[in-house]
Formats: structure tokens, C-alpha cells, sequence
């Protein structure tokens, strides 16, 4: 179980509250990360990237129950049968009005995602691979219709995206936690 972290500490603020799951088996490569690429949409400000499956949180629901609803929705996968670790810490929008909480997963099946219109992929990753220093990389990306140079984690996967942003940040932290407890 992940300890000592705390969800939606942050004091209510106009942000647009969000929330990721990051869902985590095995396999013969070791513990792997289930992440998404989502659909391309020009209204979406995350379109195309890499992230965990989640979204927003509905009036009245809890974040965690906002991230198991959109897992299901997204790819297919019911959290409710999968072992809960605990949460990663809120993380804040850098250019967008977004505070997201991530919460942590263990599937003890397989766990084949079956995806929705707006994932475009999705991609288990091992978790050696993510820790990688030969991995990270200051990368350049486009967002809002400008350029920039972000720290990022490049995959072993041909056409696609870096991981950088939201998703990179939650990604670290959990990294942080597997190397330090």
C-alpha cells in the first residue's frame, strides 16, 4: 500500500478537478504501467498525449469514484475487481486550470484494455523501462499552439508520443516512492 500520501488537499479552488487511475501487473517483463494515448480531438487540450485513464469529476463525486467510472469507460478495465494501493499526490495544471488526483492500482488479471472513442492506444509499459535514465529527456512538445521544451520519457514504441506533462509528473512520483519509499 502506498502511505503517507493525501488526495485532494489542495483547498477548493476554480481549477476543473480531475482524476487519473494508474494501473499496474505483472508480467514476464516485470511490473508494467498501463498508459493511454488519447484520441486526437481539437477541442481537447490533451489530444494525442500520453496519460493515465481518467478524466473529469462529476458534481458530487469523489475523485477516486471519478477515476474508477472514467477507467471503465475509457478501456474497459473495473478497478472494483482490481487490489487498490493507495493515492498518489494532487498535482496542479502548469498552463490549464486543472487539479488532478491519481490513485494507484494492482490488476490481478490480465487486463486487456478494450478502448472507447477517445483513446486513440494504449500501451503497457514495464516499469523499469520508465525508470530508465537513458529514457528521460528534455523533448520538445506543442501545446496551446506553442513550442516547448519539457522534461519527458520516451518510449520503446515506434509513433509515439513522449511522455511529459501531468502524466510525467505522476509518473515521477510514483518512481519517487518505488525508489524511496
Amino acid at each position: 500500500m502506498l502511505n503517507g500520501q493525501t488526495p485532494g488537499a489542495s483547498s477548493a479552488d476554480r481549477r476543473t478537478r480531475a482524476a487519473v487511475a494508474m494501473i499496474l501487473r505483472n508480467s514476464d517483463q516485470g511490473l508494467e504501467v498501463l498508459l493511454i494515448q488519447r484520441a486526437a480531438h481539437e477541442l481537447d487540450p490533451w489530444s494525442g498525449h500520453l496519460a493515465f485513464p481518467g478524466g473529469k469529476v462529476e458534481s458530487g463525486e469523489k475523485p477516486r469514484t471519478a477515476a474508477e467510472r472514467e477507467t471503465l469507460e475509457e478501456v474497459g478495465i473495473d478497478l472494483q475487481q482490481a487490489m487498490y494501493l493507495g493515492p498518489l499526490g494532487e498535482i496542479t495544471g502548469l498552463t490549464l486550470p486543472v487539479r488532478v488526483s491519481g490513485y494507484v492500482y494492482f490488476l490481478r488479471t490480465e487486463g486487456v484494455p478494450v478502448l472507447n472513442e477517445e483513446v486513440f492506444a494504449s500501451f503497457w509499459v514495464p516499469l523499469d523501462t520508465l525508470m530508465s535514465p537513458d529514457r528521460h529527456v528534455s523533448a520538445p512538445v506543442f501545446f496551446d499552439g506553442e513550442a516547448h521544451q519539457v522534461p519527458a520519457i520516451r518510449l520503446p514504441y515506434a509513433d509515439t508520443p513522449v511522455l511529459w506533462g501531468l502524466t510525467y509528473r505522476l509518473v515521477m512520483q510514483f518512481i519517487d516512492i518505488c525508489r524511496f519509499g
